[in-house]
C-alpha cells in the first residue's frame, strides 16, 4: 500500500499536488473522526468530513488497517516537519521546543487509540513504532540541543527520555476528562529550564 508520503501514484508516477492535498485532507479528516469517535468510526463519517465519497476512501485505503496506518504515518510526518519550522520561526529555541512538545502531546493522546488497534499485528506495530522513533527522535534531539546551546535548558536530557516522559503523562488522557495531560507536560517542560 502506498501511504502517499513518498508522493508516488499507483504506477510509480509522482502524485499531482492536488491529489496529494486531497489525500492529506482525507487523512486529516480521518484523524479528527478517530479522535471524536474512535478508530472503529464508520467510513461514511470520515468521507462526509473529508467531503468525498466512501469509494474514494476505499480506493486509497482498501482496509481499515490501511487507513489507520496511513493516518498514523501522516501524523508522525506532520510532527516531524513541525520541529524545524518551529525552530526557524520561534522567538527562542525553548519556545520552539515547548510548542513542539504541545504538538507531540496532542499526537500522543490520539495515537493511543490507534496503537491499541495496531498492536494486534505485532510485527506491523513494531515497524510503525520504529518509524515513529526514527522520524521524531532526531527532531526532538535537534530542539533540545538548540535550547541547551542557547542556555535556556539544562543539559543532560535525551530526546528518548523526554519523549518517553511525555508519553507516560499522556497514557489514559483520552478517556478521562478530569485529567489534563497537556498541563502536566507543560510542568515537565518548565522543569527543563536552566536555573537563573
Amino acid at each position: 500500500m502506498n501511504d502517499g508520503e513518498g508522493g508516488t501514484g499507483q504506477a510509480g508516477r509522482p502524485q499531482r499536488a492536488d491529489a496529494r492535498r486531497n489525500k492529506e485532507s482525507l487523512l486529516d479528516a480521518a484523524a479528527a473522526i478517530f479522535v471524536e469517535s474512535g478508530v472503529e468510526a464508520p467510513v461514511r463519517d470520515i468521507a462526509a468530513k473529508a467531503g468525498v465519497g466512501t469509494a474514494t476512501i476505499y480506493r486509497h485505503f482498501p482496509t481499515r488497517a490501511d487507513l489507520i496506518i496511513a493516518v498514523y504515518r501522516h501524523q508522525v510526518e506532520a510532527c516531524a516537519e513541525a520541529g524545524p519550522a518551529l525552530l526557524a520561526a520561534g522567538p527562542t529555541p525553548y519556545a520552539a521546543l515547548g510548542r513542539w512538545i504541545d504538538l507531540f502531546t496532542d499526537f500522543l493522546v490520539t495515537k493511543h487509540g490507534l496503537a491499541a488497534v495496531l498492536q494486534s499485528d505485532e510485527a506491523g506495530f513494531e515497524g510503525l513504532h520504529r518509524y515513529f522513533l526514527d522520524r521524531l527522535m532526531p527532531v526532538c534531539t535537534r530542539l533540545i540541543e538548540a535550547a541547551v546551546a542557547s542556555g535556556e535548558i539544562r543539559s543532560g536530557i535525551t530526546a528518548y527520555e523526554l519523549m518517553r516522559g511525555v508519553g507516560n503523562l499522556c497514557i489514559g488522557a483520552e478517556h478521562d476528562s478530569r485529567y489534563d495531560a497537556r498541563r502536566l507536560v507543560a510542568l515537565l517542560v518548565a522543569g527543563l529550564r536552566e536555573p537563573q
